[in-house]
């Protein structure tokens, strides 16, 4: 492993994220929960591998991390129900929702914060949907070490097959598509020099530096 460089595990035609969708984020958010999954788009050009750069844009000053399990799509996939959901994953990875939180809400809608190149990292692999239950995961973030987000996956407001149902609804999903399903709490600002890992029980960590945009 020392001898390679990996690449994201996935190069997704979109990204689909949930947002608020842990029962204590959207308590330190100040926002009820939601009825219905709240959905926004990164594009492709956003996802990093591992180890590659989070650039902090000079359009920011605010930029914040986001630990999050990432659904990866298997085949196309529309009108899907929770029940069949599980025949549509190819498994799960470890994902960094990056958000320019000033842009966010000055715009007060979310495309531009959430855009910039380098603002989904995703690794450091697939897990396969057989080998993981997405229901109970333990999922943790550190900063230079130190642990900013501690949750699991049972405190979703929606799990990760409803997710798909609710999407999939809406939009077709194609062969390696990418749903994030939501961050717990503890979420809060990076810089320029820093560290962020993200580590998800049966999957790992993944890890990425921060750096300035030159």
């Amino acid at each position: 492993m020392s001898e390679v460089r990996l690449l994201a595990p996935c190069e997704p035609s979109k990204v689909v994220c949930i947002g608020v969708n842990y029962v204590d984020h959207a308590k330190e958010m100040g926002r009820e929960l939601p009825k219905e999954p709240l959905m926004f788009l990164k594009p492709s050009t956003a996802v990093i591998g591992p180890n590659e750069p989070i650039v902090y844009p000079r359009l920011s000053q605010n930029v914040h991390y986001e630990a999050e399990l990432a659904v990866v799509i298997k085949k196309r996939a529309r009108h899907v129900k929770a029940a069949e959901a599980k025949d549509y994953i190819l498994g799960y990875t470890c994902a960094v929702d990056v958000t320019a939180r000033d842009l966010q809400f000055a715009d007060g809608q979310w495309t531009r914060g959430k855009s910039f190149d380098t603002f989904c990292p995703l690794g450091p692999g697939i897990v396969p949907a057989s080998q993981l239950d997405p229901m109970n995961l333990g999922i943790r973030l550190t900063v230079n070490g130190e642990v900013r987000q501690e949750g699991n996956t049972s405190q979703m407001v929606f799990n990760v097959y409803q997710l798909v149902e609710a999407v999939t609804a809406v939009m077709t999903l194609l062969p390696g598509d990418v749903i994030l399903t939501g961050t717990p709490p503890g979420v809060g600002p990076i810089k320029p020099g820093d560290v962020v890992a993200v580590t998800i029980d049966g999957i790992g960590t993944l890890t990425n530096p921060v750096v300035a945009e030159a």
